[in-house]
């Protein structure tokens, strides 16, 4: 690093910028706005990609650093097909100020996740957050009925590879990206993968995920209809997996997975009514429980 700040101070330099691009699924894009390419850490920074990013607004506090990335959507970077089926949401974005003569000599300046992306006339913006926008999550526990958990995290610990739980099957017919029918499903009852998952596990929409709405039988078929479609529609033949959904009520849990001594919710709390209930000369009042 002090090699580096020596470059610097020298007046004359030799740097450019490089960030990269890291998707949930690990797909990873580099892009630098030098004339030629550059590459470090196992990244190549490609010069023709025709992304740039707007100049880095960053503070010492705890507010969010306010930036975009800016390109055009092309075949060798990213797609408009990939923005579409939502591969690039939350990606990670780092990016470095470099000498390109020796790339050993460098500064990361910036750390972030991309936030909201707006495609028009073949291109694309992308809101760059800083690390600090995380801090603006809820944190902490939940006291209500509902459980807290999701289905089969380390909370819930329901094991969803089970085949009481999940079921892989090939796509039988898709309208849009929103229903999908899959062969009949002998022995699951209907609305068993109501509020689950749908992966997609081969095909051009490989890792994409929807939320089951509805989950029918219909003419000798599965009908699977998503509460938002997946970007990109699912062909025929491409393997998914149906996983099953939960209510998050106590029992949801205890009578479909079996759960119940991992529920994280409290079934048992009195509600608003009973919290402001107070006696009254018409009812009961012999300090028994107000439940009833």
């Amino acid at each position: 690093m002090s090699g580096f700040y020596d470059h610097l101070s020298l007046g004359v330099t030799h740097v450019c910028r490089a960030w990269s691009v890291r998707r949930r699924d690990g797909t990873t894009y580099g892009f630098t706005d030098h004339d030629q390419d550059v590459a470090f850490e196992g990244i190549a920074f490609r010069a023709s990609s025709g992304m740039t990013a707007r100049a880095l607004q960053q503070t010492t506090g705890l507010s969010v650093d306010n930036s975009e990335a800016m390109g055009a959507l092309s075949a060798a970077a990213i797609t408009e097909a990939d923005l579409l089926a939502g591969r690039f949401d939350g990606a990670e974005v780092r990016s470095w100020l470099v000498n390109w003569q020796d790339v050993t000599q460098r500064a990361e300046q910036f750390r972030g996740t991309f936030g909201e992306i707006v495609r028009s006339a073949g291109s694309f913006r992308a809101e760059l957050r800083g690390l600090t926008e995380t801090l603006n999550q809820p944190q902490g526990r939940v006291y209500h009925r509902a459980c807290g958990a999701i289905l089969g995290d380390g909370q819930c610990r329901v094991n969803l590879s089970l085949p009481a739980f999940s079921t892989e099957q090939a796509v039988v017919a898709a309208e849009g990206s929103v229903h999908i029918r899959l062969p009949e499903l002998s022995g699951v009852a209907p609305r068993w993968f109501d509020r689950g998952r749908l992966v997609v596990l081969s095909g051009v929409a490989a890792g994409l995920v929807g939320v089951i709405k509805a989950d029918r039988n219909a003419d000798g078929q599965r009908a699977v209809e998503l509460w938002q479609g997946l970007g990109i529609t699912p062909a025929v033949g491409d393997l998914v997996r149906l996983e099953a959904g939960c209510d998050r009520t106590a029992e949801t849990c205890r009578t479909k997975f079996g759960n119940f001594l991992n529920f994280r919710g409290f079934p048992h709390i009195p509600g608003d009514d009973w919290l402001a209930s107070y006696p009254v000369s018409t009812s009961r009042n012999d300090g028994g429980s107000l439940r009833g």
